[in-house]
C-alpha cells in the first residue's frame, strides 16, 4: 500500500530521519521532481526510503564535484550528474 505524498511531507520525511540538512531546498525540489518523473516513465509507484536516498544522492558544489571526481569538463555533461541547481551546486548519483 502506497501513499502519494505531496513536496512537504517528501521534507517532513528527511526530517523525521534527522537527514533535513541532507540537502539544500534545490537539491530536495530536484530530487523529488526527478522521483515524481520516474515513476510516470516507469508507471509504478516508489517506495520513499529517505536514508537510501542520502546514500545514493549527493549535493556537491562545483569544487568538490571536481576534485571528487577528478573531472575538468562542463559537470552537467558527466554522467553522475542528475542537475545542476539554481545554487550553483550540483546534484549526483553516487
Amino acid at each position: 500500500m502506497y501513499k502519494e505524498i505531496s513536496f512537504h511531507d517528501f521534507q517532513e520525511a528527511f526530517r523525521d530521519y534527522d537527514r533535513h540538512g541532507q540537502y539544500s531546498y534545490e537539491a530536495q525540489k530536484a530530487l523529488f521532481e526527478h522521483l515524481e518523473q520516474l515513476e510516470e516513465d516507469m508507471g509504478e509507484k516508489i517506495e520513499l526510503d529517505v536514508i537510501a536516498l542520502c546514500c545514493e544522492f549527493s549535493e556537491l558544489t562545483d569544487a568538490e564535484f571536481r576534485e571528487q571526481y577528478d573531472y575538468d569538463g562542463e559537470p552537467s555533461e558527466h554522467d553522475l550528474v542528475l542537475c545542476g541547481l539554481d545554487n550553483g551546486n550540483w546534484l549526483v548519483v553516487e
